[in-house]
Parts: C-alpha cells; sequence; structure tokens
C-alpha cells in the first residue's frame, strides 16, 4: 500500500512550524524534507526517521522498523503528537547534511 495524498498533507500541516516542509515523490513513496534537508521517509502511511545518535533521546520509548526491504532500521516517528514531531525534525535539520548538488562529483571538484 502506497502512502495517500492526503496522509503527506497531514504530515507536512503536523510538522509547520519546525522549519520550511517540502514533501516529493520518491521511489513510489515520499520523502519529506526541512530546510532543504532530506528529513523524514514516508512510507506505507507511516513516518520514518534516521536512527542518529542526536534522537536516542527524543526517540527512546518510538517503535523502530524498516520502510522498505533492505533498508536499515528507522525510527517510527509518532507524526500525531505535533509538539515531539516538530522537536524530532528540528533536530534533524540541524545535524542532516544539505543534499548533494546534481552534476557534482569528487572527480569534477578536483579538476577545477
Amino acid at each position: 500500500m502506497a502512502s495517500t495524498q492526503e496522509y503527506i498533507d497531514y504530515v507536512c500541516a503536523q510538522l509547520e512550524g519546525a522549519g520550511s516542509i517540502l514533501a516529493k515523490k520518491a521511489f513510489g513513496e515520499y520523502l519529506v524534507y526541512v530546510d532543504e534537508k532530506c528529513a523524514v521517509m514516508v512510507c506505507d502511511n507511516i513516518c520514518y526517521v534516521k536512527k542518529l545518535p542526536e534522537l536516542d533521546e527524543l526517540m527512546s520509548d518510538a517503535e523502530c522498523g524498516f520502510p522498505y526491504e533492505g533498508a536499515k532500521e528507522h525510527y517510527i516517528l509518532d507524526i500525531d503528537h505535533k509538539n515531539h514531531a516538530v522537536r524530532v525534525v528540528r533536530v534533524l535539520a540541524e545535524v542532516l547534511p544539505y543534499p548533494k548538488k546534481k552534476g557534482t562529483s569528487k572527480k569534477s571538484e578536483k579538476n577545477k
């Protein structure tokens, strides 16, 4: 079962206040970006966030799961608890790197 547009709209509304929120389709599901950083993966209407040391305390009671076959284990973000979800996503916005620009590589950087 793929995620529904209604659920994605709900996720984005719940994360309001965490930064600039944008959802994009990817691999048949959705990625939710905060301040241009990929913060939440939504698969089958479930929100997943990476297991990072910076989240260990905030997510200590969270369920864990695998967003897709072959994926590493992720925390499951309880999006229904808005304040907590916003806190988690704000931490992610601080610690996650910006995505690499398309068309740039280490090889092309060396040739400059």
